[in-house]
């Protein structure tokens, strides 16, 4: 029998209806991967927006940074005291020299300054007295100051001491007959009394240079430096600092008034010791603290870099929900909730973080001599400290009673800003005319800064009496003037203002209770994650081919965006 092939069936065409079958089939799948889509993002949303303890139990996510920021604390506090300590011995030298030398050189200082100037003179025999006492007492500095003073160059590299007069060019005066001739271009003439000079006080105090004239005679100008060492730091196991004092003595005439005002000025620079030799537990002590501050810079970095790219992260995550909403409800998302995606204690821990090591760089510097900028430092360590103890409202904040001092203030400070822009130009009003009109009359309205600190003080009801009390009465019109600024002032911003202000926040703050009660209105942000109340109910009811097809299509390069905060 001969072999035939078997006649296998032939394949049946498709027809209509199995085209509907696939299209129906392509469209569910579709609609599954949107769905699949949707709760993989509203699972990471709701991740995001949890606190680290509710991060912990969903997911076991150890709070890294939430441990970190608590060791911060404690460290930059640590190195902040250790450092303040140190910069208070650093002020302590500079004000304590600066009122020996007032002594040392100042005849008959009192040791209270008068207003902004140290002393005064009323007599040309006074005048010339003063001017040769400070010349005498720096040529005998060695023998009788107690400090470790002593001689420095100044910007000539000469050793002593500089004295210029300014006076009007020419000119004659009879005040009895009402006549002036004078010539109002300034002249300048300066000398230099090395030591070697000030040993002959005959020789140079019969020169033509201290004749004065004191009808033209504005200023008189004496300027020295000395140079000394703070040795009490070594008390504190710390390397000594050297100063170079910039001193200068002005005995101002410029009014003509019968008193020439003696200003003293001591401008203090820290510069590096050229030899220490110092033996002890100073050098081991110093290793200590820069390491120490090592350390911190240490930890400030990680905590930067946790925080930059939690805020990387959170912009990829803000980037989705975004795109999603449009392609879905076809609108954009307001504002408010895109900025929920910003977190700001992110931005306030980044900026504290950057201050942090800027400063520990800086302080480890000053402390090894390399550099002397004190108050820089202390301005850097100092803000970021208060950075990091304001941070730690953001944790208390997770509880519901700890966190209307946050929502209050986040409701009210627009309300407060336009308010304050507002009273700002009544309160700048009252600061020119007060300036202008009560200036020269009231020590407390002779400049505009100074104005506004006593109006300040005045809204705070501090100093009121000493305030009206101290007006002089030289002008019956200026006097009664003066009282109606204040009255009105004291009661427009103390009885008005003030109390207006006091109520936006009150407003705010009912507002915000009334909101913990009955419920905080809903954002479109807030509705969609409504959707998954938790992370264990959305497991519960999804069903298990949809976890499955959740955790195969999320794509390995989202996986990190669960981990944003």
């Amino acid at each position: 029998m001969a072999w035939q092939a078997y006649p296998f069936p032939q394949a049946r065409k498709p027809g209509r209806g199995s085209g509907v079958f696939r299209l129906t089939v392509r469209s569910a799948m579709a609609h599954l991967d949107s769905e699949v889509k949707e709760e993989c993002l509203r699972e990471d949303l709701k991740f995001y927006f949890m606190s680290p303890c509710e991060k912990y139990r969903a997911r076991h996510q150890i709070p890294w940074k939430l441990g970190l920021q608590i060791l911060k604390i404690v460290m930059v506090t640590t190195q902040l005291v250790r450092f303040g300590l140190s910069n208070q011995l650093v002020v302590a030298f500079k004000e304590e020299n600066t009122v020996a030398f007032k002594y040392l050189f100042l005849k008959g200082y009192s040791g209270v300054d008068e207003d902004n100037y140290s002393c005064s003179v009323y007599t040309q025999e006074d005048a010339y007295e003063s001017i040769f006492y400070v010349i005498n007492q720096y040529h005998r500095l060695k023998n009788i100051s107690l400090g470790t003073v002593g001689y420095g160059e100044n910007e000539e590299n000469k050793i002593g001491l500089k004295v210029c007069k300014q006076y009007y060019k020419k000119g004659t005066m009879f005040p009895a007959n009402e006549t002036l001739n004078i010539d109002s271009d300034i002249e300048t003439d300066c000398t230099h009394l090395d030591l070697q000079a000030l040993a002959s006080p005959r020789d140079w105090k019969n020169t033509s240079f201290f004749r004065l004239e004191f009808y033209r005679l504005l200023q008189v100008e004496i300027s020295f430096h000395l140079k000394g060492i703070d040795l009490q730091t070594i008390l504190s196991r710390e390397l000594p600092d050297c100063y170079i004092f910039q001193n200068t003595i002005i005995f101002d005439n410029k009014a003509h008034s019968g008193k020439i005002k003696i200003y003293f000025d001591s401008d203090a620079h820290i510069e590096e010791c050229k030899e220490l030799n110092i033996s002890g537990s100073v050098q081991k002590n110093t290793q200590y603290v820069l390491v120490f501050d090592a350390f911190v810079i240490v930890i400030c970095s990680a905590s930067l870099i946790l925080c930059t790219r939690s805020i990387v992260l959170a912009l990829s995550l803000r980037k989705r929900f975004l795109s999603f909403f449009l392609e879905k409800y076809k609108r954009r998302v307001c504002d408010a909730d895109q900025w929920e995606f910003i977190n700001g204690w992110y931005v306030l821990v980044i900026i504290s973080d950057l201050m942090t090591i800027i400063g520990s760089i800086l302080k480890m510097e000053i402390k090894v001599k390399n550099l002397t900028n004190y108050d820089l430092c202390s301005i850097l360590l100092g803000t970021s400290t208060l950075l990091v103890w304001v941070g730690v409202i953001r944790y208390l904040g997770y509880f519901q009673k700890y966190n209307v001092l946050i929502l209050t203030m986040q409701a009210s400070l627009p309300k407060v800003l336009r308010f304050c822009a507002c009273a700002g130009m009544i309160y700048l009003g009252y600061t020119f005319c007060g300036w202008i009109v009560l200036g020269p009359y009231h020590n407390k309205f002779v400049a505009l800064n100074t104005v506004s600190e006593c109006l300040f003080s005045l809204v705070n009801g501090d100093d009121m009496f000493a305030t009206f009390a101290q007006i002089q009465q030289k002008s019956i019109m200026v006097w009664v003037f003066s009282r109606l600024y204040l009255y009105s002032f004291i009661s427009l911003f103390i009885y008005m203002i003030l109390s207006l202000f006091i109520a936006l926040i009150t407003d705010s703050y009912d507002t915000i209770k009334k909101y913990q009660q009955n419920g905080f209105p809903e954002t479109d942000l807030q509705e969609f994650l409504k959707g998954c109340s938790s992370r264990e109910e959305y497991q519960a009811e999804s069903s298990a081919f949809l976890s499955c097809i959740c955790c195969l299509k999320r794509k390995g390069s989202d996986d990190h965006l669960i981990l944003t905060n």
